[in-house]
């Protein structure tokens, strides 16, 4: 009999989505385009660098037959702007803004028109167009900023000036992002809610079974009290005495 799955994606499958993002590759060697399922890559002509997908980046610099470009967003001078953003009192409630939304460029298919043609189509989140390229903001933390720096760091370090700084920074940002998460989680009851905006993919991964308990938990204790309240006015009732909501509204309406 096969297990259910865990509702939501888990680390390793938000991280396999995550190899989608396309990032700037500089090609030491000529390669023709390929023909993928998302559209044709662009051929490589060294030194002029490309977009192409993260995990055919990380292929061809395992063949050494290319190098990435970091985002400006991942480097000791963008880390250290967003982690002063984290950490300053004026904003200690907020998280790092998202990659601005690029304006539309493409309205509705006319009658005639290819249905979802593709010039058609516009980005929209977790995958913005240079979001993660050498052209994405350097302020801004993208969607899957937390598994697209360890990939990097890990199988493209060499193409950092500074990786062991870089590594420590990052490092730094998941700790104070991930103690604004669980601060946020300690004012979770009944109808309440946590404001996420600016929340990375992993980063919902890693506390989504932490908040499920939290709230299977209210609601095992709510539903206690329920019971426990019913059950009282059942036997209120059988001793032929009346709700204490009702007893109460009495009361007032005999002071007022």
């Amino acid at each position: 009999m096969a297990h259910p799955l865990p509702p939501g994606l888990v680390p390793s499958e938000v991280a396999f989505l995550a190899e989608m993002e396309h990032v700037t590759v500089i090609p030491r060697q000529r390669l023709a385009g390929l023909e993928l399922l998302g559209g044709t890559t662009p051929a490589l002509n060294p030194p002029f660098p490309v977009p192409l997908p993260l995990w055919l980046a990380l292929l061809l610099k395992r063949q050494k037959r290319a190098n990435i470009s970091p985002p400006p967003w991942l480097s000791v001078d963008g880390l250290s702007h967003i982690l002063d953003f984290e950490t300053d009192e004026r904003t200690a409630d907020l998280f790092s803004p998202s990659p601005e939304l690029s304006d539309p460029t493409s309205t509705a298919p006319l009658d005639g028109d290819a249905y979802l043609a593709h010039e058609a189509l516009e980005l929209s989140p977790p995958f913005l167009k240079d979001a993660a390229t050498a052209r994405a903001q350097p302020d801004a933390l993208p969607y899957h900023w937390l598994e697209l720096g360890h990939l990097l760091l890990t199988h493209a370090a060499d193409d950092f000036e500074d990786p062991d700084t870089v590594r420590r920074l990052l490092r730094d940002l998941r700790e104070v992002r991930m103690s604004k998460l669980r601060k946020g989680f300690r004012v979770l009851g009944p109808g309440a809610g946590v404001k996420m905006n600016g929340v990375g993919g992993m980063e919902v991964a890693e506390v989504r079974g932490f908040v499920g308990g939290v709230v299977d938990g209210m609601r095992k204790i709510n539903k206690s009290r329920e019971e426990s309240r019913r059950e009282q006015e059942a036997e209120d009732r059988e001793n032929g005495l009346e709700s204490s909501s009702y007893r109460e509204d009495e009361d007032d309406d005999m002071l007022s």
